[in-house]
């Protein structure tokens, strides 16, 4: 889908092509997360998690500029906690050429309202919460990520009320979906 936007950077409109991610994009879009992340982003927890697990590809989308240059992209993979699934929302990343544009937060709520069609009933991420707040996460409490994770950085949102009630223990990674949206 073509998407345009005002920038915050200037007067112009930013067209997009925000699409779902397809196998050729794989690499492009790994590229973009070494670009914006800190050398050695896959030892962080949230990719113990991922070890291994192919992302929901309903649940991942790039953004391409007018010109074909990737601005920016999302993933998302099932984890469990105990034996209820949770969608892990990220990694997300937005080009610098492309940051404060309002790109970060299209994929975002794009990503939630698929996720939202899909059946998911509930969102986990690690990240700041001052950011993530304007997208409805909240800390969860009694759910805990594989170390070493900041546990004021585990975030949640619920898709329908009363989705996170009751759930606790901690994140783990899948071997066989247990949600088939």
């Amino acid at each position: 889908m073509v998407v345009q936007f005002p920038a915050q950077k200037g007067s112009w409109e930013a067209v997009l092509d925000l699409r779902k991610e397809r196998k050729d994009d794989w690499w492009e879009v790994e590229a973009l997360f070494d670009h914006c992340f800190a050398p050695g982003r896959e030892a962080l927890s949230s990719y113990r998690l991922r070890d291994d697990v192919s992302p929901i590809s309903n649940l991942c989308f790039v953004a391409h500029d007018a010109l074909g240059v990737l601005g920016g992209a999302i993933r998302s993979w099932e984890v469990v906690i105990g034996d209820k699934p949770v969608l892990l929302l990220g990694p997300v990343a937005v080009h610098p050429t492309r940051q404060a544009e309002g790109l970060g937060g299209l994929l975002i709520n794009e990503l939630l309202a698929q996720a939202e069609s899909d059946g998911w009933t509930r969102v986990m991420l690690v990240g700041d919460y001052p950011y993530y707040r304007r997208f409805g996460f909240s800390k969860l409490e009694n759910v805990t990520m594989p170390p070493p994770t900041n546990p004021d950085r585990v975030l949640g949102r619920a898709l329908i009320g009363g989705a996170w009630d009751g759930v606790t223990g901690t994140v783990n990674k899948i071997t066989v979906s247990l949600l088939d949206p």
